[in-house]
């Protein structure tokens, strides 16, 4: 991946977030996105030799639009600030558990899991990491998941300020409804999601050799995803 002229273009979109730059700067933009949708690709292949699930997927698939949906937001910049894709087995908008890469300059990360799940599905999950806790404890308290991602609850994730690690996007205050208050593992119930993520350096992406330390990252995450999968493969 050329990420320094990636990371150029997608700073200066930032300093100029509007229709008439990009428009005079629109042959640099498709050049980037050409760029990272092959490597996205590239990365597809990877996994998909070791997770046959996603192994059908295509760019495409997995990209996120630049173009902001700006219909109910106080911020109308058009253009997002970075470059994202979702692989994920069902689609980018499913809620399935995916791998997610978020390209942007000083904000760079890989992420695995899923996010904004229904409470029903939330309460399915908790009840099966109940019933299931040895198996559930070692999926995320492992040497290389917490060494990555660190423990749950744990970690900053907004689009302004993001940790150098962390496991659970946003989480209750307290139990969650119905839920036992004193259970040894609450941590774990009050998650409202089930996603982690690992801050990489800008220079993670240059060349090739980042897909392979990527795939292995995210094979660290993988029985955590396919644990609450399980569960929400019962949904969709």
């Amino acid at each position: 991946m050329q990420i320094q002229r990636i990371l150029r273009f997608l700073s200066d979109v930032a300093a100029n977030n509007n229709r008439p730059w990009f428009q005079q700067h629109k042959a640099e933009y498709e050049a980037c996105k050409a760029d990272f949708e092959n490597s996205v690709g590239q990365l597809i292949t990877a996994l998909g030799a070791v997770d046959a699930s996603v192994a059908h997927l295509t760019p495409k698939d997995a990209c996120y639009r630049f173009y902001r949906d700006v219909r109910f937001s106080p911020d109308k910049s058009p253009y997002k600030r970075h470059f994202g894709a979702y692989i994920n087995a069902k689609g980018k908008k499913a809620l399935r558990g995916g791998y997610y890469v978020h390209v942007q300059p000083g904000m760079c990360q890989l992420a695995v899991g899923g996010y904004w799940l229904p409470t029903n599905i939330l309460t399915s999950c908790r009840n099966e990491i109940m019933a299931n806790i040895d198996e559930w404890r070692r999926c995320v308290e492992n040497e290389d998941f917490v060494r990555n991602f660190g423990h749950a609850c744990e970690g900053i994730w907004d689009d302004d300020n993001l940790s150098a690690k962390g496991f659970g996007i946003s989480y209750l205050k307290t139990a969650p409804k119905d839920f036992p208050r004193d259970y040894a593992y609450l941590d774990y119930l009050r998650l409202k999601d089930y996603a982690c993520w690992h801050r990489v350096s800008d220079s993670f992406f240059e060349g090739d050799g980042w897909i392979e330390k990527a795939v292995r990252l995210f094979l660290s995450a993988k029985p955590m995803m396919d644990f609450t999968n399980s569960v929400i493969d019962d949904y969709e």
